[in-house]
């Protein structure tokens, strides 16, 4: 590699099955014989067991700990996953939260404290985007779209209007589309201008009374920032439609643009991309869903409210809400981590961060850009995408160059989104990487453009190493092995 850094090998694991490694008598267990009757009493001597594998413990536990090192993960190394926005973690927020998350339901001098907690989380929230009243319990970004959507035809509803399309960009996230159906709008999609943001002009030929809103993703998923959004939001305003925004990428901005600020009249934000929460894997997640004032009446239920003595409690007697979303307190451990990570850094350490997101991504684009196709050339934050464009010449594809990756322990970034970009290979370095990080992944990147020019079979091959190679995926698609018994019908 060009920074003299040496390829980080792994060691080929193949882990069989447990039922492959299973054979009878394994599993015998040692137990003294004062337990045995305790063990068994009850149990009768015909019970059928479970057909489970038979294994020594420390056969079991050497599989599953093999199995571990074949997990990758942001304390592995870089995840440079763009618009999902895998960064490292603060352990001390994930300690603290772990300890004051564990407070029973019941107990009900925890449960104020833990309330107290999520109001000043809230405050916090409101503050960062400029946003009047904000609804905590969303369990993720996509059921944030979804609860703010339905917020909104709420409010139709209670204006008595018939509003039934919302408009979505072509460079929105990939969720909104189906957040608005879920809803019960019908989705408009708008082509992005040739400089990767959305113009007004556009938005106006679609525009009439039927639009209920727009939703927006800013900065979008080209890593643009919206530049015609203060006009975009005026012409929304003027037509009794709303702007929505999709906040997950508050990251890039966080501390210096306030989206209530600019026109925004509800968002979600994603705490788990943000604000140094854990996620991937299905979860954990948490998206609340901030409103500006005229749409907080048809927040979701229960709320936190003071009650005559001073103390809070959960209350949901407002008649315009839209109802409960998600069981009490939401997600409350990924709400916890988001707080302790906001009271950690401080108002100005926020806006460092969303600094440092911004100057990693752009150090990486530079760096790579004159290897790689920049398909835009306009300004970009925390994020960037380039494609296959260059590489296509020695029959070598964004997948190739993706796999290609995981031989130098990176995980591959985002590949083919967003769709307005060919090829696309969409980068997104966060703000926790160090320099020496950055560099070893301009390094990677380096020796996979030399090689698509000089040995492209090489990349063709990627990745070596591993104990599965190249899948199929529409084979896989079409002949879905899901169980043990569907690769082996016979046993």
């Amino acid at each position: 590699m060009s920074d003299g850094t040496a390829v980080r090998s792994f060691p080929v694991i193949i882990e069989p099955l447990l039922a492959e490694l299973s054979g009878e008598g394994k599993n015998g267990i040692a137990v003294p014989s004062p337990f045995d009757a305790a063990l068994c009493n009850g149990i009768s001597a015909h019970t059928r067991m479970p057909e489970l594998p038979e294994l020594s413990e420390v056969e079991t536990v050497r599989h599953f700990t093999r199995l571990s090192r074949l997990n990758f993960g942001i304390e592995t190394g870089m995840y440079p996953l763009g618009s999902c926005t895998m960064k490292y973690n603060p352990k001390v927020s994930e300690e603290i939260a772990r300890t004051i998350a564990a407070v029973h339901p019941g107990d009900e001098t925890g449960r104020a404290s833990v309330l107290e907690w999520l109001v000043s989380l809230k405050g916090i929230l409101e503050e960062i985007c400029g946003m009047d009243e904000c609804c905590l319990w969303p369990a993720a970004g996509a059921h944030g779209e979804l609860t703010g959507m339905l917020v909104i035809k709420q409010a139709i509803m209670k204006k008595k209007e018939r509003r039934t399309k919302v408009l979505i960009p072509d460079t929105a996230h990939g969720t909104n589309p189906a957040s608005c159906s879920i809803a019960g709008f019908v989705t408009v999609n708008i082509p992005s201008g040739p400089d990767g943001f959305l113009r007004a002009a556009d938005l106006k030929d679609h525009l009439d009374k039927d639009v209920a809103a727009l939703m927006i993703t800013n900065p979008n998923t080209l890593g643009i920032f919206e530049q015609e959004i203060l006009e975009i939001a005026r012409v929304l305003h003027e037509n009794g439609s709303y702007l929505y925004m999709d906040g997950a990428n508050l990251n890039a901005v966080m501390g210096i643009v306030r989206p209530g600020d600019i026109g925004v009249d509800c968002m979600h934000i994603n705490l788990h991309k943000t604000f140094g929460s854990p996620h991937g894997g299905g979860g954990p997640g948490s998206g609340p869903v901030l409103v500006k004032k005229d749409l907080a009446p048809f927040l979701p239920v229960p709320r936190i409210e003071r009650n005559g003595s001073g103390h809070l409690v959960l209350q949901d007697d407002f008649p315009d809400s839209i109802g409960m979303i998600h069981s009490t307190y939401g997600n409350v451990a990924v709400l916890l981590k988001a707080y302790v990570f906001c009271l950690s850094l401080g108002p100005q350490g926020l806006k460092e961060a969303s600094i440092r997101a911004c100057l990693n991504a752009n150090y990486l684009k530079s760096r790579l850009s004159t290897l790689f196709d920049l398909p835009y050339t306009t300004p970009t934050m925390h994020e960037f995408v380039l494609s296959d464009k260059k590489q296509k010449s020695s029959g070598v594809t964004t997948i190739d160059m993706a796999k290609a990756l995981m031989e130098y322990g990176f995980h591959p970034p985002t590949v083919y989104f967003p769709l307005v970009v060919q090829g696309s290979i969409m980068i997104e370095p966060t703000e926790s990487e160090p320099m020496s990080e950055l560099k070893r992944f301009v390094g990677a990147m380096e020796d996979i453009a030399k090689k698509a020019a000089a040995a492209p079979d090489d990349l063709r091959t990627s990745p070596r190493g591993m104990p599965v190679k190249r899948v199929d995926e529409v084979w896989a698609a079409r002949n879905l092995i899901l169980t043990w018994k569907d690769l082996n019908p016979s046993e």
